[in-house]
Order: C-alpha cells, then sequence, then structure tokens
C-alpha cells in the first residue's frame, strides 16, 4: 500500500452563512483534489459556524444546514473517491447532536456524534447538544481512520473507544478558541492520548473572529510517538498536507516557527477586529485618542485589521489635556496615516456644568465633574458613528474594567471593545512588539505615566496600586479563583488586594453594559465570567 495524502482545511467560517461556508469547504475540496489528497478535514461545524449559540433553537436553521449539506454532497461528487469530513448539526432519534459526517462520491459513509460536551469557560454546548455514544471508524485505501471533535480530544474515553474498534489514525475536527499559550496545551493534552493509544493524530482547527472569540487555526499532526511532524500557521487561513505512510504512521512535513506570546495576541487582536467589522459590514471604524498608550494601541490594532482607509481619529481635547497628549496623538496619527480631526470638548463641558450648578451647589468637586468630560467625548463620538455607520472602538483595558477605572456612557461608549482583555502590562509590551515591526507609536507615550487627564495633574495611581500590583491580582482572584487569603499569602500587600477585590465586585454592573471584545486569555469579562452584580459574598 502506497501512502496517503491527508488535507488539512483550516477555514474560517461565517456564522450562519451556509452557502458561503459550503463554498469554503468545496474549494478546500477542489484544491486538495487537485493536490492528490484522498482525505479532507474541516472544522466543528464547519457548516454553519460555531458556536451557533441559541440559532440551534430554531428549526428553521437546522432545517437550512440539512439542505446545504444535501446540496454541498452533490457537489463533492465532482471528486470522485476523496473523503470529505463535514462538521454540522444534526437531528437524530437522540435529539440534536454536534456532528460530523464522512462524505465519499456523493454519500455519507460514516458519522460520528460528539461524546464530550463542554460545559465550562466560554462553552455550554450541553444547553443545545445531546451528547452521541459510538465509535466512528472508516476505512481510506486501506487505513482505519478513527474520527473525534473537539472536546472529545481532552478526555481519554472517545479515543480508547476508537482505537477499540480498529482506529489506525485519530482524526480531530475542532472550533478550538484562543488564549494565551494555548497552542502548547493542545499538544501537551493531544500528547497523552498518543501515549496510551499510540495512534498518530491530525488535528485541524479552525479559524476567524466570532464576537469575542477568535479562533486561531494553527492545526498539526502528531506521529505514533507524540512528536510533531507538521504545523499550520495561526491566525490565517491555509490548507496543509500530512502523509500517512503503508505503516499507518505519519511522514514529517512542513512546520512553521512559532510566534512569541506578544505576536500571538496581537494577531488574535489584529484578526478579531477585522472579523468582526467585516462580518458585519461596518464601512469602518472610529477611535477617540487621547495620546496615551491604550488608544494608540487600538489604532495601531485596527490599521493592521482594516487598512488606514477604514480607520478614523478623534482627538477631543479638554482644559486639562497637556500638549504633549495631543502633539502625541497627532503624530501618531500621521504615522499610520488615518484621518485625524480635533474637536475640543471645553465648550460643551462648560455648557453642562453651567446648567447642573444650581444642583450642585455647596457640593464638592469629585468624579461627577470628571465624567461630565469623558460622555461629552462618549457622545461625540456615538454622534459620529450615527453620521457615517462607523463603529466606535473602545480603548479600556482589563485592568480598568476589573477595578471600574472607565466611566459608563463615556469612554465605555461604543460598539467593539479591542482590548477589554488586555492588562496594562500586557498593553505595553503589545506595544513594544509593535513598534519591533516598526516604530510607529511615539516613544513618549510609552515612557510618560499613565492618566485620564480629567483633573489638574492626574495620573492612574493616585487612585489604583501600580499596574504589575493590580494586574498580579485581578489575573489571581478573577482568572485563577484564588481568594483573597490566597494572594495576600502570595506576597501581596492586604490592603491592595482588599481595594481591588472590592473594586471588581463593584463594577459588575458597569461591566454588563460594555461593548464585546476579543478575549485571549484563559478567562475573560464576558461569557466566561457570569458573577452575580447584587451579591454579598466576599472571599
Amino acid at each position: 500500500m502506497s501512502s496517503q495524502k491527508i488535507a488539512l482545511a483550516q477555514i474560517n467560517p461565517l456564522l450562519g452563512d451556509l452557502p458561503g461556508n459550503a463554498q469554503l469547504i468545496s474549494q478546500a475540496a477542489a484544491d486538495a483534489y487537485a493536490q492528490g489528497a484522498s482525505v479532507v478535514l474541516t472544522p466543528e461545524l464547519s457548516l454553519t459556524g460555531y458556536p451557533p449559540e441559541d440559532l440551534l433553537l430554531r428549526p428553521a436553521f437546522i432545517e437550512a444546514a440539512d439542505r446545504e449539506l444535501s446540496c454541498l454532497m452533490l457537489e463533492l461528487q465532482k471528486f470522485p473517491g476523496l473523503t470529505v469530513i463535514i462538521g454540522h448539526p444534526k437531528k437524530t432519534a437522540a435529539g440534536l447532536q454536534n456532528y460530523a459526517s464522512v462524505i465519499r462520491d456523493g454519500k455519507v459513509i460514516a458519522g460520528y456524534a460528539k461524546q464530550e460536551l463542554p460545559n465550562h469557560e466560554v462553552f455550554d454546548e450541553v444547553r443545545y447538544f445531546t451528547p452521541g455514544n459510538e465509535a466512528c471508524v472508516f476505512e481510506n485505501a486501506g487505513i482505519q481512520y478513527g474520527l473525534i471533535l473537539c472536546e472529545d480530544a481532552w478526555h481519554a474515553g472517545p479515543a480508547k473507544q476508537a482505537h477499540a474498534a480498529g482506529a489506525q489514525v485519530l482524526l480531530v475536527l475542532n472550533a478550538s478558541p484562543y488564549h494565551l499559550q494555548k497552542e502548547s496545551l493542545r499538544i501537551e493534552v493531544l500528547r497523552k492520548q498518543i501515549a496510551v493509544s499510540k495512534m498518530p493524530l491530525v488535528y485541524v482547527n479552525a479559524v476567524g473572529g466570532q464576537d469575542e472569540l477568535v479562533f486561531d487555526g494553527g492545526s498539526f499532526a502528531l506521529n505514533s510517538a507524540g512528536k510533531v511532524v507538521m504545523t499550520m500557521p495561526q491566525f490565517e487561513t491555509a490548507l496543509g498536507y500530512v502523509d500517512v505512510n503503508a505503516s499507518a504512521d505519519l511522514e514529517p512535513g512542513a512546520l512553521v516557527t512559532p510566534s512569541s506570546v506578544e505576536a500571538q495576541a496581537y494577531q488574535a487582536l489584529v484578526l478579531g477586529v477585522r472579523d468582526y467589522v467585516q462580518k458585519n459590514r461596518f464601512p469602518g471604524v472610529i477611535i477617540g485618542l487621547s495620546g496615551g498608550v491604550d488608544s494608540a494601541l487600538v489604532l495601531a490594532i485596527a490599521v493592521d485589521a482594516l487598512g488606514a482607509d477604514k480607520v478614523r481619529t478623534v482627538m477631543m481635547a479638554s482644559r486639562y489635556t497637556a500638549d504633549i497628549s495631543w502633539i502625541d496623538a497627532r503624530e501618531m496619527a500621521q504615522n499610520l496615516g488615518v484621518q485625524y480631526d480635533e474637536i475640543p470638548i471645553s465648550e460643551p463641558v462648560d455648557a453642562l456644568e453651567l446648567a447642573l450648578a444650581e444642583q450642585f451647589k455647596g457640593l464638592k468637586l469629585d468624579a461627577t465633574e470628571e465624567n461630565i468630560q469623558a460622555r461629552v467625548r462618549g457622545t461625540l463620538l456615538m454622534a459620529l458613528s450615527n453620521k457615517t455607520g462607523r463603529l466606535v472602538l473602545t480603548t479600556g483595558n482589563k485592568s480598568e474594567m476589573a477595578v471600574g477605572y472607565c466611566t459608563l456612557y463615556g469612554d465605555m461608549a461604543g460598539g467593539f471593545a479591542v482590548i477589554k482583555d488586555i492588562a496594562k502590562t500586557l498593553v505595553y509590551r503589545l506595544c513594544a512588539y509593535r513598534n519591533s515591526i516598526a516604530p510607529i507609536i511615539p516613544e513618549r507615550i510609552l515612557t510618560r505615566a499613565p492618566s485620564a487627564e480629567l483633573r489638574p495633574d492626574q495620573t492612574d495611581q493616585d487612585s489604583l496600586p501600580s499596574y504589575e500590583v493590580l494586574d498580579g491580582i485581578v489575573e489571581r482572584y478573577m482568572e485563577q479563583n484564588q481568594s483573597i487569603a490566597e494572594i495576600i499569602s502570595a506576597g501581596f500587600d492586604a490592603e491592595s488586594v482588599e481595594k481591588v477585590t472590592r473594586l471588581i465586585k463593584l463594577n459588575e454592573y458597569k461591566r454588563r453594559q460594555a461593548p464585546p471584545g476579543v478575549r485571549v486569555t484563559t478567562r475573560a469579562f464576558g461569557r466566561d465570567w457570569r458573577y452575580p452584580i447584587t451579591s454579598q459574598f466576599r472571599a
């Protein structure tokens, strides 16, 4: 028996675009067939996109997927002998299942229902699907292939079951969202499977942004010894190949050089912005520039994602804005070639303060006056958005979102929160990474003390611990679920821990009203953070 070629179709489905996704699959099959492949793998739920969420509760959606699959099967008849594996929802006697059909010559020759339904982090498949309980093994040119889906690979049972049913090579279809260092974690987990079964493994993953999730691709193959023999790029569509030899093991193939953590995070943000804007058909974006590091990073990401012609910037100086802020903002806009406008806010702020003067008589100045400035800026940006159709990108980072260092209906006003899951310390690292490619962010933005510039001589550290301390507490409390006592015992001072954790709880009401943003950590303030607003528990 000669070797056979497996094609990994790392595609970017648009959720709900069934004809468009079918075309992506068909084109991948055509390209793979032309290259002599005999098996084509597509990602989990490749026909619909992932996650469909409550679209799965609509009978019309399931019926449309069934019709599109039937049409696609007819289209694939143009490639005789080619086996194509397609992910889709399927209504069975057991219920709705997360399914994959093995198609050859216009017929379904085998099928598999996902057994392990994830119900953690960003996943809630138990809400929609009924688990399967049977192995799927099919033959292709003398090799027995086992098939499982995504979460199945993180549990021992499905792979063992496939091996017991005669599988020699394990195929894994995935829609696995990205978080920092996820790619190494996947390989570590799957090597444990291989250590038991000795089956080589081929892993295909989706790519693209879907609301707050980003799928990073990064498909790969491991031989029977657990060695990585083929890798594919992250954050881009691609068609990769790996050869199965006569001994049912995998031959060495192309390897992609791994990227740094900063490079991965930056690429995830770029892809998340590009797909959110383009898939939702916004004509472009608007960003409020402050001359600070957060808006500088968001601007760089937006231009890299969309092109300078799709990005408009607005500097809205107040009486407290330092000259260096608007100078740096203007320089940054010029460096990237984007539209830049200046709209002073002193007059509308003065008008609002005058209108409230009688109501505020005898009361001390406080954050109220600061928030008026932020809300004027938010109003101006949203007016420009309404008039032009462009999406406002907010510039608040995870550190600020955690402790409420942001103004509801002010700097939180917008449609997509680009760096919502990027801690302030990581913001600086990503700016340094982007400047290492080309020095577009003025150095002074990176070295001056961060400030909201809402009162004289203000800095962020007037109200908050240092960002190194703040981010460490947030990560332990929010991402790792450590208790207050555990964090203090790890070396953080008690006063800072008590303050930060109290602020995290107090500001949940703000976060519930924040726009979605790209998830890059193991836990973001989004679908995997579900804390009650009203609660008296603290620990």
